[in-house]
């Protein structure tokens, strides 16, 4: 393992409210002083950022069931290029990774295939159904991080307090997909004023606030984190404010997709605009980034959802739900939200890095010396044009194709070891 001197970076460690121009050094994939380094291979980053290593807290990986979408092996490179050095693995593959034997294949393939680290999610039901309680102990001992039943939610609410309860007692945080399925059923975007023109079926955002309120009073209740996904209406984000405010264990992530677009991308008829919860309204779109400002969101998270050409290449009811994002995360968060003026960089680095650590229990996640070598390095100025055919990812479900945006990763560094280099 090669040993390394970052030279002339701008480094970001908002765990240390650390924002400097220095050099960090790595030896045996371990954070050094860089005046400790021996024989170091140097790499000069002038105008270049370097952060702790990006965490995804919502990445789907497919494996096992749906391989020509997205493989570890892919999904894990297609992080690698979009500065993550660690995902969480959405547990709704097939079969579900609701055992023990479930999490040891992903942990298996992950260390045989993968390229950044493999953070196992796993099922809070049995075969991710929403009727009985998944062995949450057993799944602990396997490894998990956290639970959910992502792409679905428990809509019994005591089933859900026991999950919650069983969780605390296990120290698992809970990931939870907040969706009534009576107020979601048959829906396929977002019920307004584009649903209407269009003569689709839409989805109430009443369907995603009724079940955050639901989390919030059973967080409350329990005295236990709850993290919302992919909160997409204004409503929610009110909430979410008001339950932070009391000091109530919840939290919630948005993604770049629902920061960016709206409802009435809808119109071009491009299944590559449908996922779940739905693109909103303009007006949510605001509240989210507000709420991304104003610290309410603490995480964003990409809900990397691949799907085959094949897959989304039908009649728009009739298509899948979810886009891929790892890829594009931090250049459309960045010209959004930075660019704009909305946050200051840190922040965004923040987003990325003790957001998903808080939820997920990491302390102190940070660049302090003798922690180990997951780093984020980009170019903050570098504009280009996003082409789905350099993707890693098996899958090229995106609507950012030909999107003009700024700031590209340059390199990824997981354990010392560099996984990513766009350098050329």
């Amino acid at each position: 393992m090669k040993n390394y001197i970052f030279k002339n970076a701008r480094i970001i460690d908002p765990a240390r409210n650390i924002d400097v121009k220095g050099d960090l050094g790595v030896v045996d994939g371990r954070i050094v002083d860089a005046a400790e380094v021996r024989s170091p291979e140097i790499i000069d980053l002038e105008g270049k950022v370097l952060t702790p290593g990006f965490i995804d807290l919502h990445t789907h990986l497919r494996q096992p069931g749906n391989n020509m979408a997205e493989t570890i092996a892919s999904g894990t490179a297609a992080a690698a290029a979009g500065g993550f050095t660690a995902v969480v693995a959405m547990p709704n593959t097939n079969p579900p990774a609701d055992t023990a034997g479930a999490i040891e294949f992903l942990r298996q393939t992950a260390a045989q295939k993968g390229v950044v680290r493999v953070l196992p999610c796993g099922c809070m039901t049995k075969n991710y159904e929403g009727v009985e309680m998944a062995g949450i102990g057993s799944l602990k001992s396997a490894g998990v991080v956290a639970l959910s039943d992502d792409g679905r939610c428990i809509q019994d609410h005591a089933l859900m307090r026991h999950v919650v309860e069983y969780a605390k007692s296990f120290n698992l945080p809970i990931l939870d997909h907040c969706e009534d399925k009576c107020l979601a059923a048959g829906g396929v975007m977002h019920e307004g004023k584009w649903s209407v023109l269009l003569g689709m079926n839409g989805i109430s955002g009443a369907a995603e606030e009724l079940m955050i309120a639901r989390n919030i009073i059973l967080a409350r209740q329990i005295g236990w984190k709850i993290h919302m996904q992919h909160v997409s209406v204004k409503e929610s984000v009110e909430l979410l404010r008001n339950a932070r405010a009391k000091h109530i264990p919840v939290t919630g992530e948005a993604t770049p997709h629902h920061l960016t677009l709206t409802d009435e991308c809808i119109k071009k008829y491009d299944t590559n605009y449908k996922m779940n919860p739905p693109l909103r309204s303009e007006a949510d779109r605001q509240a989210l980034i507000a709420g991304v400002a104003d610290g309410t969101i603490t995480v964003i998270a990409t809900d990397h959802a691949p799907h085959t050409m094949t897959a989304k290449m039908v009649e728009f009811d009739d298509a899948p739900f979810g886009i891929i994002g790892l890829e594009t995360a931090l250049p459309l968060t960045y010209t959004e939200l930075v660019a704009k003026g909305v946050i200051e960089l840190p922040d965004l680095v923040a987003k990325f890095t003790t957001g998903p650590a808080d939820v997920l229990g990491f302390e102190n996640y940070s660049l302090e010396a003798g922690r180990a070598a997951d780093l984020t390095i980009f170019d903050p100025a570098a504009k280009y044009v996003i082409d789905k055919e350099k993707f890693k990812s098996n899958s090229r479900n995106t609507p950012f194709d030909g999107w003009e945006v700024q700031c590209r990763v340059v390199m990824t560094v997981v354990g010392g070891r560099v996984v990513y280099d766009a350098r050329g």
